[in-house]
């Protein structure tokens, strides 16, 4: 119980560490799912890990995070297609990586366990999340960086994909011997993926070369010795080791001690979020101050194991007295539901496969004609749902109930006939704003700054985590304190972009609400109707143009107003029978 009592501490620690080895106090951070590249004046951590045997890997992500604000510096992006872009990217994240490990010894280790972790986590070969991080092992692998076999595979489809043979050794050495000089290792960077054919041939080609190839002396570059990560360190590098040096037993206090408390960073840039298409095209309509204190976060990270079982216990005393109900009516979706998937079988045809169980008309009038069969396959698509909750403060008490029974009668149903299901929440950090609007009021209070609140989204579960390990956290949606404030219109979009990347043929997005979006700070700094009508601009969005189907379920009120497919459910008593309909109707179109 100690671990668990002291993530937190350990999290803040970590953050101070980031400040303390990039050398910038101005740096501010919140917890979730960290971005690569690191935008802005920013980080992202996620929650410190609840067994000490991830410690290395959450600590290379942060390390990480450490290295890139300390070796990289802005630079005028050049224009790329988005394969070049991320593959630019990645060999600019390893550059910095391998700076590090240089530079805080200690600190190899835990980017290993990170690479490790980053590998596993790619499963995807076609994806060009996988296929660029193979850009980033291949310049590891150059600089003799011991690679895992998960890691070895991603190198070796990235070999395969963009052919590389020896040709490009001298590319290999001139980026290993620039590493210290990001201007030429990025134009090195450009001459590498014209050589694999993602960007045209110029005539600056030339030019660039020559540039390159002037004396080594003025490269500041790396001798064999630095380039050999797995190789003994020299006593002038241990000696030079200065904030920080990887081991486990990290001093909380001391880390903190390390940086000044600072105000938030008045230069935060606002970026659109969530990044995806709709968002984007209503830009002009919809505006965010700033998401640097956003989270994307997991339910588990949100309440203890003890908390998690009481919360669980609970929500099954919820459930309890429509048990038998909904075990009926779970059962007869799932014939259904199964009985699409299955194949079936025509009879009594000319052709076929003889059918067996009518030979004995044969046998008792031998001049009774055979009988065949033939199997056909139904046509029921790969599947995927959506949950997603409103955990907002007019969700308290019946409600959020209602909402949670749903989630668990839903999910459970489809997770039983192998249809995935992803579980997701929003809400908001704070009631009335939070440190976006702290950072709105400092630098004047601008009129109609946008969305003025901190927003929360949660996942309790994703679409290929199992339901029985899951399903323990779900009872976080009943956590004292977790409902505040809803911005809908984002967490839809959030949402439905998760759900575009699955791979499945058919798309369901389920939203279990109780109304309109609801954010005080916001709407008295901006028009009253600023989040509704965003709201409905998304949802017209994904129901004229989204292959995803979008459904509505509104606990105790109607949401037809926003949505078109929309039913209510008012008590719990209607809970299996309305459910078992519109799933019914969902899986019968």
């Amino acid at each position: 119980m100690g671990w668990i009592k002291n993530r937190e501490h350990l999290h803040e620690a970590a953050v101070s560490t980031v400040k303390a080895i990039s050398k910038n106090k101005k740096i501010t951070s919140n917890k979730g799912v960290s971005q690569r590249p690191p935008m802005g004046n920013h980080i992202i951590i996620p929650s410190a890990p609840r067994s000490t045997k991830d410690i290395k890997q959450w600590r290379g992500e942060s390390d990480f995070q450490a290295f890139w604000h300390l070796f990289h510096s802005k630079t005028k992006e050049p224009p790329l297609t988005l394969p070049a872009r991320m593959i630019f990217n990645e060999l600019e994240i390893s550059r910095v990586e391998l700076l590090g490990c240089l530079e805080y010894l200690g600190s190899k280790e835990n980017i290993s366990n990170f690479i490790e972790a980053k590998s596993l986590s790619l499963n995807d070969e076609k994806s060009l999340n996988f296929l660029s991080y193979g850009a980033n092992l291949w310049l590891k692998n150059a600089a003799e960086f011991k690679l895992s076999e998960t890691s070895k595979n991603i190198l070796n489809k990235f070999n395969e994909k963009y052919k590389l043979d020896s040709s490009l050794d001298p590319i290999k050495a001139d980026l290993l011997a620039n590493i210290k000089d990001q201007k030429k290792f990025e134009k090195i960077s450009i001459k590498f993926l014209r050589k694999l054919k993602l960007i045209k041939e110029s005539a600056e080609d030339q030019e660039d070369d020559s540039e390159l190839n002037e004396s080594p002396g003025s490269n500041d570059e790396l001798n064999e010795q630095d380039l050999n990560l797995d190789g003994d360190s020299s006593k002038e590098q241990k000696a030079d080791l200065k904030d920080f040096k990887g081991d486990i037993d990290i001093d909380i206090q001391d880390a903190i001690d390390k940086t000044d408390d600072t105000s938030i960073d008045e230069e935060i840039e606002a970026l659109a979020y969530p990044n995806n298409q709709f968002n984007a095209q209503h830009k002009k309509d919809y505006s965010i101050y700033t998401t640097n204190f956003d989270e994307i976060i997991e339910a588990k990270d949100l309440i203890t194991t003890d908390e998690s079982l009481r919360l669980r216990n609970q929500l099954d005393n919820l459930i309890k007295p429509h048990l038998p109900t909904i075990g009926r009516l779970a059962n007869r979706l799932q014939r259904l539901l199964l009985a699409k998937q299955h194949t079936s079988w025509n009879y009594n045809l000319d052709e076929g496969m003889l059918d067996n169980a009518r030979l004995h008309r044969v046998i008792a009038n031998p001049g009774y004609p055979l009988s065949f069969k033939q199997e056909t396959e139904n046509n029921f698509k790969d599947t995927v749902v959506t949950l997603l909750i409103d955990n907002s403060g007019s969700m308290r008490g019946r409600s959020i109930s209602l909402a949670a029974i749903c989630t668990d009668i839903i999910g459970s149903t489809l997770e039983r006939c192998q249809v995935k299901t992803e579980i997701l929440g929003f809400t908001t950090k704070h009631w009335k704003g939070g440190d976006s609007k702290k950072l709105w009021q400092i630098n004047g209070g601008s009129s109609n700054p946008g969305r003025l609140n901190d927003i929360r989204h949660i996942i309790y579960k994703s679409a290929d985590n199992s339901w029985r390990r899951s399903r323990k956290y779900f009872g976080a949606m009943l956590r004292e304190g977790l409902l505040k404030e809803n911005v809908d219109g984002e967490a839809l979009a959030w949402s439905h972009e998760r759900l575009t990347k699955r791979p499945e043929e058919r798309k369901i997005l389920i939203v279990i609400s109780d109304g309109a979006p609801v954010d005080d700070s916001t709407l008295s700094a901006n028009r009253e109707d600023f989040l509704d009508n965003h709201l409905r601009e998304i949802i017209s969005k994904i129901e004229n143009e989204s292959p995803v189907e979008l459904q509505a379920i509104g606990i105790g009120h109607d949401v037809t107003k926003y949505y078109k497919n929309a039913l209510t459910i008012n008590r719990a008593e209607e809970l299996g029978e309305v459910l078992l309909d519109e799933l019914t109707k969902l899986f019968n179109d």
